[in-house]
């Protein structure tokens, strides 16, 4: 068996997202780096000399003056990483596409052209959007409630997954010769009519290099956990600690092969970190402290607080009394668990409105904080105790991401827990995972199995 080794992802976001309000302020970092082209080039480069299995981009697609400023003027991720994939040969590109507000056949046709441009190397983080706000760019009154949108996800994953197979894999001989072009009979419609969807198909491009792009997920609600397990071959999360990193991996893989007969190796889990690395550890603290001092303000956070409560405004309320419990009837269709997390714990603690939001900001000291060698421990550490199959590295300030590469990475390599180089060409292949078999090849071979009996 190939030795299990750690899996690494950047994520990208530019000029600063949620609770990074002033990252753009450093002069390291251009202030229109979130839709400047090179320099998603330059990081996704710097990545592929590290040998980061992918870098990641983020989405959403409602905004409010409160949002992060990443989020106030940012490209679409596909059309981004069709940019990057001519400037890189080996990095994962893994880009964001709801199911709630995209057509199946758009969503496979636009993830299969990225996988054909960049040769294999393309990733769909597959989410149902949590901006209840959404539905008002799209001619509805309100975003889907929990169930629907959870159930439309399962059905539009399914059915991109079945797109992707439309043409078998030799089924364009392109043969001058005899001046056949296409095999007909591997060319495949998919006729489905289900319970959110209706798709003829087929496909109008044949097969994508990897089989199929890289499914990624999410959601941390009951329902996108199930989702996760179900289809997802990379899942994104966070964890706070090794802990609560185990409960999660032992849960979602758990319902992998219980609910859904699948391997336990057939899905990564991949939390996404933040890394503050300094000359002692004592350093590094005080670099933390500094970066979320300085990073973000108590008015940015009460401002941007309403986001998990489809972006009420906390403003209204007095900041001096007990933190307003009826707000969570605004979250019933945005991010429902965590808001419903922050006021569980504000009811259990007895915080003010002004306390809960001081305690977002007044977070404790990071597990991965510390020396290089001591951030390498920690993260082998989790590692090897199966709380994580790797991590998402979020960029952050470009002084902390230079430390991570130089002085991190190498620690790891010479350990044998992270590559020296890539294993493969596609994202699939370097993350592990087997090319899925056509499903109509796989039938047919069955069936002349069959036949010869």
């Amino acid at each position: 068996m190939t030795k299990r080794q750690l899996k690494l992802g950047l994520v990208l976001t530019g000029s600063g997202g949620p609770g990074n309000h002033n990252l753009w302020l450093d002069p390291e970092i251009p202030a229109n780096a979130s839709v400047d082209i090179d320099w998603y080039i330059e990081y996704a480069k710097k990545a592929e000399e590290a040998k980061f299995d992918l870098v990641f981009i983020v989405d959403s697609q409602y905004i409010t003056p409160d949002s992060p400023p990443h989020y106030l003027s940012r490209l679409e991720p596909l059309t981004l990483l069709s940019g990057v994939a001519t400037h890189t040969k080996h990095v994962g590109l893994v880009g964001t596409l709801t199911t709630s507000y995209n057509a199946p056949f758009n969503v496979a046709r636009r993830f299969a052209s990225l996988d054909h441009i960049s040769r294999g190397r393309s990733g769909w983080n597959v989410v149902t959007s949590g901006d209840a706000g959404t539905a008002g760019n799209y001619s509805l009154d309100e975003h889907y409630d929990y169930d629907t949108r959870y159930g439309r996800a399962s059905e539009h994953v399914k059915l991109v997954q079945a797109l992707w197979d439309s043409y078998e894999p030799d089924a364009l001989p392109r043969d001058r010769a005899t001046g056949q072009f296409l095999d007909a009979s591997k060319l495949h419609e998919l006729n489905h009519r289900g319970e959110y969807f209706s798709v003829k198909g087929p496909l109008n491009l044949e097969r994508p290099p990897q089989g199929r792009p890289v499914i990624f997920q999410a959601g941390d609600s009951e329902q996108g956990r199930d989702l996760g397990a179900e289809v997802g071959e990379g899942i994104f999360t966070h964890a706070a600690s090794l802990a609560q990193a185990k409960a999660f991996y032992d849960d979602i893989k758990g319902r992998a092969v219980s609910k859904y007969g699948r391997r336990p190796e057939d899905l990564l889990i991949l939390p996404g970190v933040g890394v503050i690395i300094g000359d002692t550890d004592d350093e590094a603290v005080d670099l933390e402290q500094h970066y979320r001092s300085s990073d973000h303000s108590f008015v940015q956070a009460l401002g941007e607080f309403g986001r998990s409560f489809g972006w009420h405004d906390f403003r209204q309320y007095d900041l001096d009394a007990p933190f307003p419990q009826q707000a969570l009837r605004y979250a019933q269709n945005s991010f429902r668990t965590q808001a419903e997390r922050i006021a569980g714990r504000a009811a259990e603690e007895g915080w003010t409105l002004r306390q809960t939001v001081q305690q977002s900001l007044r977070r404790d000291r990071g597990p991965f904080t510390g020396t290089a060698e001591a951030v390498a421990d920690r993260l082998q550490e989790w590692f090897e105790e199966r709380g994580v199959d790797g991590y998402n590295i979020h960029a952050g300030h470009p002084a902390q991401l230079g430390r991570f590469i130089d002085e991190v990475v190498p620690i790891l390599q010479d350990r044998g827990v992270f590559r020296a180089e890539y294993e493969a060409d596609t994202l699939r292949g370097n993350l592990g995972l087997g090319i899925p078999e056509n499903r109509y090849a796989g039938a047919q071979e069955e069936e002349a199995v069959l036949a010869e009996r």
